[in-house]
């Protein structure tokens, strides 16, 4: 969740204090506001340090994200505290109905604190708290951004089980002649196109189907099963996605003859980070392959988003590096190489 407000300024250079690293639980839901603020100030420290030119993250935002999880998940937090200021924090978060072997662990130093075990500490605690929880295999993702992530994922171990592109389009040079000719249908087309920020009642189960797709997604050498997503799902990510201010459009294609909802994109934008729009899932099902119909989603949200979004300049997007369709049709519309993005797997024992 992500704008053109003020860049965060950098914390002060921390000092150690006695017997550092200490690090202790953290429960955002029991924390006090102050305390959430604080690991919202770490997070977004941490992005602007390796993102400097970007749309700074609001602390505000971050930290309200701390408390977001759904009914079946559960997250165990970490922190390394200097004082008020927290210096590292980790997350361990798992699903208690699907893909029960797993869990994802998420690691972020300040800046200024880096180099001094805190992430080493931090980390030794989560593979505990894993174990402890019943997961053996664990996932992580590291940027070329941050390129000291990666070599602390190999000095464990992990193996780097999918990459990924991560692209950015300029709007300012979008071919508005392509974009028509992508969304040009044949006479008597059957299949329509809809537009929502909120699904609507009716839709909800058809949504839920259809998002399933991405199960059809390339997933390189991780050992994850379908997931399974439920009405209740989509409905509890748009109340999170409404409380941190956030905008998402979803475009879903519909085949009239049989009400099933065959394609969709969906993106993420923020006011107050107007100038990048992330692109989400986009997604078309396999038996409606083939009829144009990942262009034409693709094309009609970014016609969409030059007019629902003021002030965006780019779209970012990640892609498998072994999904050639879709990378096929974002080069098509003009995204350039940005970063890569990689997964790591964790086997333990």
């Amino acid at each position: 969740m992500t704008s053109t407000a003020p860049q965060t300024t950098p914390a002060p250079q921390a000092t150690p204090a006695p017997g550092w690293p200490t690090v202790t639980p953290f429960d955002p839901h029991a924390a006090t506001p102050a305390q959430r603020l604080a690991v919202g100030h770490l997070l977004a420290d941490a992005f602007h340090h390796t993102h400097p030119d970007d749309p700074a993250l609001l602390p505000e935002t971050e930290a309200l994200g701390l408390t977001h999880q759904l009914p079946t998940e559960r997250k165990s937090h970490l922190v390394v505290w200097n004082g008020d200021q927290a210096l590292a924090w980790g997350s361990v978060e798992y699903d208690t109905e699907q893909n029960t072997h797993m869990a994802h662990l998420r690691l972020t130093v300040h800046p200024t604190a880096r180099r001094q075990g805190l992430g080493r500490a931090i980390m030794s605690q989560l593979l505990e708290q894993a174990a402890a929880a019943g997961r053996h295999t664990l996932t992580f993702g590291t940027s070329s951004r941050s390129p000291a992530g990666e070599a602390f994922a190999q000095s464990y171990g992990a193996h780097a089980a999918l990459t990924m592109r991560q692209s950015r389009l300029d709007l300012t040079t979008l071919d508005h002649d392509l974009l028509s000719r992508w969304q040009t249908r044949p006479d008597g087309d059957p299949f329509r196109l809809h537009l929502w920020q909120r699904v609507p009642d009716e839709y909800l189960k058809r949504v839920a189907d259809m998002m399933m797709v991405m199960n059809t997604a390339p997933r390189g050498d991780l050992e994850q099963q379908d997931w399974t997503i439920t009405p209740e799902m989509i409905r509890s990510w748009e109340a999170m996605i409404e409380e941190a201010n956030e905008t998402r459009f979803m475009i879903a294609i519909e085949d009239t003859r049989t009400g099933q909802l065959d394609a969709y994109s969906e993106t993420f934008w923020m006011q107050e980070r107007a100038a990048l729009v992330y692109q989400g899932a986009t997604a078309v099902r396999p038996s409606a392959r083939g009829q144009g119909l990942g262009k034409w989603v693709k094309a009609a949200m970014l016609d969409h988003v030059q007019h629902a979004c003021p002030g965006a300049r780019w779209v970012q997007t990640n892609n498998a590096n072994e999904n050639a369709p879709m990378l096929g049709i974002n080069v098509a519309l003009g995204f350039k190489p940005y970063s890569s993005f990689t997964e790591w797997q964790l086997k333990r024992g």
